[in-house]
């Protein structure tokens, strides 16, 4: 993970592998690819699909008071048979919730109810806006990393065809936003890399700069990674993991970039220099932004413990309205580390990588047409099983090119992959889903297609080595295509004839 020293580059940064619109066609064309799949019949199934019972209610809670309030017990049935807009729908009553998810994600859910009204379309629309969208930051953010316009295309590519991904951007669920600020900030802290580098070499080359080497200046990127992570835990509280291994991995860079400017004391000159302005950017800015996301529940009286603080003791300079979003941050958390709901689809951190246990949002037999006797529609929150299972092989591929050929980008890959993972591994007794992989499927896509681009070899490969390793790269991608296609029904909801659902029912642990 490290970097060759200046004077045997001459250049710390790398430039771009094309300029103009030359480097946005491919990332452009697995948009739109991503586009179709995700709308194209984004209201089906008509129903409301899993835990989208408490997103849609809640976003449309918000929408109308700016913060949470219980539903009747009949919500649901009152929204699917109602055609009334959204601020005159009335299933609420005057008791606020208890939720246990900051509100940013249940927003960008109301945003496509406030558009479109409540119904399966509308509540799913902005997730799959958001959805799409990330295929395109994909493709633009592994072209960065990898300075390829082929391998960033093809790692959109993966995303765009992947089962995980594809159902969470057409279910409102909350993780697809999670997802996206993610890699977002990823792409920013790209982004400040790149700016560090070319403003060090439009400087000065007279030596490291000192005993403890430059300043680095202004870094607006690594400000605006920080906001976004902040953003993210606003979405879903494991947006912490990734501001903490993101936030390492910022100043791990900044050791390296020191190392390869000859610095003298490197890890001194990173703890004095870089650390403090790092934690103020990652950590300060992501804590104002995370706060700014209950600004409903602050400027409202109604939510859930809004007035906890009322007459108890505090601190004097600390306003009741804090002391209450503590409160309620403490029940929450409390909540958190203690579910162990029993769940037929529960499934332990463990099996994610092979897609054991997956997780059904939605199945129904009955009262639908597929033209056969028997009948199944469901969707299945399951990876393309083709690009998590090759997927394994890219983990330890790049995992040996982070350690043995000290490549940062795979170490980056890693990082972002691991830090959707390994934090859930410790949880063995909590309730926790396959679907929360959504936010390792970016990383995994750039793996495998880092991956996949070595196997024609570098430039001094034979002509032969060449031609097998584009053909199997490209048989590859045919086989990835072709089980998204074959998949594609069990992730959208599609009626089947019961056998041809069964023959997609490749484990028991499917079912």
């Amino acid at each position: 993970m490290t970097e060759a020293p200046r004077a045997a580059t001459g250049s710390l940064y790398r430039p771009m592998p094309s300029s103009g619109r030359r480097g946005w066609i491919g990332p452009l064309v697995v948009t739109a690819v991503a586009a179709l799949l995700r709308f194209v019949h984004l209201g089906r199934p008509d129903a409301i699909a899993f835990d989208e019972t408490y997103y849609v209610k809640d976003a449309l809670a918000l929408l109308r008071f700016g913060y949470e309030r219980e539903a009747v017990e009949d919500a649901n049935d009152i929204i699917l048979r109602s055609d009334a807009a959204w601020d005159q729908l009335d299933i609420f009553t005057d008791k606020a919730s208890f939720v246990v998810h900051p509100p940013l994600g249940k927003w960008v859910i109301a945003t496509g109810e406030w558009a479109f009204g409540v119904t399966p379309f509308g509540w799913r629309f902005a997730v799959a806006l958001v959805g799409t969208l990330s295929v395109l930051m994909t493709a633009r953010i592994i072209r960065r990393l990898t300075r390829s316009d082929v391998v960033g295309t093809v790692a959109g590519l993966l995303v765009a065809l992947d089962g995980i991904h594809i159902v969470m951007s057409r279910t409102a669920l909350l993780d697809i936003v999670l997802m996206a600020l993610v890699l977002g900030a990823f792409g920013l802290l790209l982004i400040d890399r790149d700016a560090v580098r070319r403003r060090l070499d439009d400087a000065s080359r007279d030596g490291p700069g000192g005993r403890f080497g430059p300043s680095f200046g202004l870094r607006p990127g690594r400000i605006a990674a920080g906001a976004a992570l902040g953003l993210a835990c606003g979405v879903k509280w494991s947006g912490l993991w990734y501001l903490a291994f993101l936030g390492l991995l910022t100043v791990w860079w900044d050791l390296q970039l020191r190392r390869s400017l000859g610095v003298r004391h490197p890890i001194r000159s990173v703890a004095l220099r870089d650390v403090g302005p790092a934690l103020l950017s990652i950590v300060g800015v992501g804590a104002l932004a995370y706060l700014t996301t209950w600004t409903g529940w602050l400027v409202t009286a109604g939510g859930y413990d809004r007035a906890w603080a009322a007459g108890r003791p505090g601190l004097p300079f600390l306003p009741d309205a804090l002391r209450s979003l503590l409160e309620y941050h403490r029940a929450a958390w409390s909540f958190h580390v203690g579910l162990d709901a029993p769940h037929s689809y529960r499934s332990s951190a463990w099996s994610w990588p092979v897609m054991a246990r997956p997780t059904s949002f939605y199945y129904e037999s009955e009262g639908i047409d597929c033209g056969a006797d028997r009948c199944s529609a469901e969707v299945l929150a399951l990876g393309n099983p083709l690009i998590w299972w090759a997927g394994l092989l890219a983990l330890l591929h790049n995992a040996w090119r982070a350690v043995a050929g000290r490549d940062w980008r795979s170490g980056a890959l890693l990082v972002g992959y691991l830090a959707g993972w390994v934090p859930w591994l410790v949880f063995a007794d909590r309730t926790i889903f396959t679907f929360y992989t959504i936010v390792m499927v970016p990383f995994l896509a750039g793996m495998l297609a880092t991956s996949l681009a070595s196997l024609p070899g570098g430039t001094g490969a034979s002509p032969a080595r060449r031609r097998w390793g584009i053909l199997a790269a490209g048989g590859y991608l045919l086989l990835v295509l072709a089980a998204a296609w074959f998949f594609l029904p069990i992730w959208t909801g599609q009626p089947l004839p019961y056998e041809q659902w069964d023959w997609r029912m490749w484990t028991p642990t499917w079912i």
